[in-house]
C-alpha cells in the first residue's frame, strides 16, 4: 500500500511536467492550446509546471535518502 501511494505521489508531479514539457514544444510548433490565450503564456505556464514537477520529484527522493542515510555529507 505504501508503494502505490508513492507511486501516485510521483505521478502527479511527473505528468504534470511532462505536460509542461509538451506546452512548451508546442510553442516552438505554433501550436495555441484553447485554454491559453497568447503563446508567451503558454510557454511560461509550460515552464513553471515543468520545473515545478521536476522539483518536486527531486526533492521528494533527496527526502528519501536523506532518512536513509544514503546522501553526502554536504546534503544533510
Amino acid at each position: 500500500m505504501k508503494r502505490l501511494v508513492a507511486f501516485l505521489i510521483l505521478f502527479i508531479p511527473g505528468a504534470l511536467a511532462a505536460l509542461g514539457i509538451k506546452w512548451m514544444r508546442d510553442v516552438l510548433f505554433g501550436i495555441l492550446h484553447s485554454p491559453l490565450p497568447a503563446l508567451w503564456l503558454q510557454f511560461l505556464i509550460g515552464f513553471i509546471l515543468c520545473v515545478g514537477g521536476i522539483g518536486f520529484i527531486a526533492g521528494f527522493i533527496l527526502h528519501r535518502d536523506r532518512k536513509r542515510n544514503k546522501v553526502q555529507e554536504r546534503f544533510k
